[in-house]
């Protein structure tokens, strides 16, 4: 099975036959222990320090269907390399530009993405508050919030309510997490070490999302809540809103509470926190492991991972976009 590796030091990608060789360099030049890794085997290769590879490594990578996300250092997500489109279909296309155009098809779909989003967040407070947690304010908040959807109008009226349902979730995280005050969310840039925690798990839950969306016929560029844009894939930003309560909440719960991040672990620099190398490499590894962590789907019937969760979530978009069956957002039950 393919998987995805994480380069969090600087260095250079070479190729010897079907083998990607990562030689890390340091400040100095100085060459570190090289590692093979069997192309055949690799998925998305996600880059925190710079990488030096010439363009036939990514006429290699791109042959053999692997993408590579950048990331400066700060955490950002800068930009990604991505084989070309080769399951885009020109139906879909037709399809999807149409739904975005017309506002009729296009605000119910909305809607719909910020009812699971919503539905999302609110039963992560509820699994909390089933263990003790005082959280009682902001659920009753995301209730009466979530009230308003159905009579949204318009796309923006849409996106006011979904930023203060998330406002209220946020508050809540104060009473969910043990030893570490959120305050408000500051995302440019995070000035705690939650906040820098959300922004970090929500690029690699974007990148998650356009990396199965680029496995479908879905064109990522065209989005349905978030308005498209130049540079930038809005539709991994609808899907995120969806997966980040499950994916990357969830797993800030559990390394901060579990102790496996602690005060020490983070940085000040000028008016941000950062997370050290040592910190994003706990997190990437908690995250890669909430994304293979298996369930038991209720309509398929069978065990599959989170990773594949957010494929079928494009695969029920597609479905809907071609007038084949109505879109329902992926709903937590536990």
């Amino acid at each position: 099975m393919k998987k995805s590796y994480y380069l969090f030091n600087p260095g250079r990608l070479s190729r010897k036959d079907n083998t990607l060789c990562f030689t890390p360099v340091d400040e100095q030049g100085n060459e570190g222990q090289p590692r093979h890794i069997p192309v055949e085997g690799v998925d998305n290769l996600y880059c925190f320090g710079s990488l030096d590879a010439n363009s036939a490594m990514y006429n290699f990578l791109g042959k053999n269907h692997v993408s590579v996300h950048f990331f400066d250092y700060y955490e950002h997500y800068t930009g990604s390399f991505m084989a070309k489109e080769y399951l885009l279909a020109g139906k879909m296309q037709v399809e999807q530009t149409r739904y975005y155009l017309s506002d009729k098809k296009r605000l119910p779909l909305a809607r719909t993405l910020v009812e699971g989003a919503a539905f999302n967040m609110g039963k992560n407070l509820k699994y909390y508050q089933g263990r003790g947690k005082d959280v009682t304010e902001s659920l009753a908040r995301i209730e009466n919030y979530t009230t308003l959807i159905a009579t949204a109008t318009k796309v923006d009226e849409l996106m006011g309510i979904e930023g203060n349902i998330r406002q209220a979730y946020y508050a809540a995280f104060g009473p969910i997490i043990n030893d570490f005050e959120m305050g408000n969310r500051s995302k440019q840039p995070p000035q705690n070490e939650v906040n820098a925690l959300i922004s970090f798990g929500n690029m690699m839950c974007y990148t998650v999302c356009l990396d199965q969306i680029y496995h479908t016929q879905l064109n990522p560029t065209i989005s349905f809540l978030h308005e498209p844009g130049a540079r930038r894939y809005s539709l991994a930003l609808d899907l995120s809103e969806i997966f980040k309560p499950l994916l990357v909440d969830r797993t800030i719960f559990s390394v901060l509470n579990k102790k496996q991040l602690q005060a020490n672990d983070f940085r000040q620099e000028m008016n941000r926190c950062v997370l050290k190398d040592s910190a994003r490499k706990v997190f990437a590894q908690a995250f890669e492991d909430r994304l293979k962590e298996t369930f038991k789907h209720r309509s398929l019937g069978r065990s599959v991972s989170y990773r594949h969760l957010v494929k079928l979530e494009c695969y029920k978009l597609s479905k809907h976009l071609l007038g084949m069956e109505e879109y329902k957002p992926f709903k937590m039950l536990w």
